[in-house]
């Protein structure tokens, strides 16, 4: 299957997750390795003239699925992605732009992953998501995702 670009990602988060596009998320990457997602504050703003929380997670979670989505694209699995559970932290008040950019979990746990998928046509992984803001780490995402065969 052809490479998913930042473009088609972002074109398909605002036509099935139409939140994406009221928050104005923009795709500036997007490998299997790294989904990077940035959005304006002003769409996004709370009354503290600084993003509001749920923004923040929100953005951090799309990064995270879109990085399943993407990875799975490229090794031609048809699965629907869920998220089940997962924890944030808010370490410094965003006031601009922000970012959040998930990364891969480690090469043996991603294979783990696709075998138990491709065994039991489910499986479980953790997806971690950075938040930065002005050049500087401003959260944490760490959340389970549930891939389940189609």
């Amino acid at each position: 299957m052809a490479a998913i670009t930042p473009q088609a990602l972002q074109d398909y988060l605002y036509a099935h997750i139409p939140l994406s596009k009221a928050m104005a998320v923009e795709v500036k990457e997007a490998t299997p390795q790294s989904v990077l997602l940035a959005a304006p504050l002003a769409p996004n703003i709370n009354h503290r003239d600084t993003v509001f929380g749920g923004s923040a997670s929100t953005l951090a979670i799309l990064s995270a699925w879109a990085l399943l989505h993407v990875s799975m694209a490229e090794a031609n699995i048809k699965a629907r992605l869920v998220i089940q559970k997962n924890t944030m932290n808010y370490d410094l008040p965003m006031p601009g732009e922000f970012s959040a950019e998930a990364t891969a979990p480690a090469p043996e746990k991603w294979l783990r992953f696709l075998a138990t998928l491709q065994k039991h046509k489910r499986a479980r992984v953790n997806i971690r998501s950075i938040l930065h803001c002005d050049g500087q780490q401003a959260g944490t995402f760490e959340g389970d995702f549930v891939a389940s065969i189609l």
